[in-house]
């Protein structure tokens, strides 16, 4: 039978156990040091003291005299047991230069020869060493007793081995205790401590918060959509390659505040804002973006992540949708148109009069192939040429005439290809369809729209007549773009605002159109501007350049606004 795998020990847990084990050496070895240095410590003390006590007991005047006496035994066995008494060494043992004791602790050894070296004390020397004697391993110290220059005797003072190891066994006792204590303290705070790295970690161990990393890091580079995690202080704490290409940022905008970024400014009030943002379309300057946001909350706030996706391409599929219905729609009311004029013309051939029947059908043929030969012979880039026969077809159904300026020219070829089509037509279908709306409002007298001002003669045409001008050619290097209205004009107050997402005259829910349009221009290192047209409407100028460079570009005031 296959025994169930055991899960491995977690990271906090692994610490915990190398912190134990890490510290128990540390706090044996420092133990074993502090024994051994004590040990050698306390042999160097015992070895001072008994040196001090000899020395002190050869210079002595009183021993001297005692030594010439006949028995120098009965005054100098007093007197050394009240110094070994009084210094609480072993031994004090004062003898003749031949090595008989005249002391001992104990009596019955005085008169025997001393056991150890007297050599060197005999020729003067005072020295140190460990032997073993009468009671045993003892530190002792031998040096003469000088009177007059010659050696009268000789004093040896001495501390038993087992003295000084019971000094030091002291000692080690309480070095354990304070060693077992700093043990147990250590490893209640390393408990502490990793009791609190298991909740950060989640109990996982290295292995597992290893393979967490690889992922985390895989799944940044992978996630086509924008990710962007803020800290509780709005810093940048983590962002993927997406959310950088999305915002335009450089490689170093990991710590920077999110209002440092220069992004738009309702894009920085959504990302600096505490409750939670679901599917908010904002505009970069070269991007339309959905921000979803949402606070990480855990006992505090402990900040914000962001996901972004790139709105652009879906914005402009479906503003060509958009088109497409648009021309749906004006096709299927020309169908109904065409079919009147065809009935008409049918019923005036029944009624014989055939004549009047080749001219009406003569005249309608003409009006509606008179603006279709004026921009295909004006235009010879395909795209602009459908857009604009296109777009006057569905300001015809509303009323407005769509007039190409006679200036205009743009042969065939004449764009290069870097100039994206699609921003070609987000630029010049956005900017029709709000001059035809203009317009229409303007001559139709809709709620909120002002009069255009007009000439005598009702604005440069027929008296009345709802009218957009299109100017498209090439100059300089570049191309120009103009359409002008006759709709009521946009106030000064409102020029600087106009390209931002959100302004319109028509209410919430639009708006998106021009800022679509500044958007196109500046990916493209156009410039747009807005002044008053000829016929008292809005008219918007756009000029983008031919050979792929940036044009450097005003600065924008109340009346001029640029990419």
């Amino acid at each position: 039978m296959r025994l169930p795998r055991t899960r491995p020990r977690s990271l906090a847990g692994q610490l915990f156990a190398m912190q134990v084990v890490l510290m128990t050496a540390v706090v044996a070895g420092c133990a074993f040091f502090a024994y051994a240095s004590g040990s050698g410590q306390a042999k160097e003390t015992a070895a001072k003291q008994v040196r001090a006590a000899a020395l002190s007991v050869a210079d002595s005047p009183s021993v001297r005299e005692a030594i010439r006496t006949p028995d120098p035994s009965a005054v100098l066995q007093p007197y050394a047991e009240r110094v070994r008494a009084d210094t609480g060494i072993a031994f004090v043992t004062i003898m003749s230069p031949d090595r008989v004791r005249w002391t001992h602790p104990d009596t019955g050894r005085i008169g025997e020869k001393f056991l150890g070296h007297t050599a060197r004390a005999l020729r003067g020397e005072t020295f140190t060493e460990t032997y073993t004697g009468t009671l045993g391993p003892s530190i002792r110290v031998v040096t003469p007793v000088r009177d007059g220059g010659r050696v009268v005797g000789l004093v040896s003072a001495g501390i038993t081995v087992d003295r000084v190891s019971s000094q030091v066994r002291e000692q080690l006792g309480a070095l354990a205790l304070a060693a077992g204590g700093a043990l147990a303290l250590g490893g209640i705070g390393t408990y502490v401590i990793n009791a609190r790295l298991r909740r950060h970690t989640h109990g996982m161990n290295a292995a597992e918060l290893s393979r967490l990393h690889d992922y985390h890091q895989a799944t940044l580079h992978a996630v086509r959509e924008g990710l962007l995690m803020l800290d509780g202080r709005r810093r940048i704490a983590l962002i993927n390659d997406a959310g950088r290409e999305l915002l335009g940022l450089a490689p170093g905008a990991v710590g920077r505040r999110v209002d440092e970024l220069a992004l738009p400014a309702p894009l920085t009030g959504a990302l600096l804002a505490d409750g939670e943002r679901v599917d908010e379309l904002h505009l970069t300057a070269d991007r339309v973006i959905v921000v979803n946001t949402r606070p990480v909350v855990g006992g505090e706030r402990r900040g914000t992540v962001v996901t972004l996706r790139d709105h652009t391409e879906l914005q402009a599929l479906s503003g060509e949708l958009d088109s497409e219905r648009g021309f749906t729609q004006a096709l299927r009311s020309q169908a109904h148109e065409a079919a009147n004029r065809l009935h008409t013309v049918v019923s005036l051939i029944e009624l014989g009069r055939a004549e009047e029947a080749v001219g009406f059908a003569t005249a309608e043929l003409e009006l509606a192939q008179a603006l279709t030969d004026r921009v295909v012979g004006a235009v010879g880039e395909p795209v602009l040429a459908a857009l604009l026969l296109g777009k006057a077809a569905q300001a015809n159904e509303r009323g407005v005439e769509l007039v190409l300026a006679d200036d205009s020219l743009i042969d065939d070829g004449a764009l290069p290809a870097t100039l994206p089509q699609r921003d070609l037509v987000t630029v010049l279908g956005n900017l029709i369809d709000n001059a035809v709306d203009a317009a229409s409002e303007a001559a139709t007298g809709a709620p909120g729209a002002v009069p255009a001002q007009r000439g005598p003669d009702g604005g440069g045409g027929r008296a009345g007549r709802a009218r957009v001008t299109v100017t498209a050619l090439t100059e300089e290097g570049e191309l120009l773009l103009r359409v002008a209205d006759t709709g009521a004009g946009i106030a000064p107050e409102d020029a600087a605002e106009v390209f931002d997402r959100g302004w319109s005259t028509h209410g919430t829910g639009r708006g998106i159109g021009l800022a679509l349009v500044r958007q196109a221009v500046h990916r493209n290192g156009g410039t747009v501007v807005l002044d008053a047209g000829p016929d008292g409407g809005a008219r918007f100028t756009v000029r983008l350049p031919l050979t792929g460079a940036a044009r450097p570009a005003p600065a924008p005031d109340a009346k001029e606004a640029t990419a």
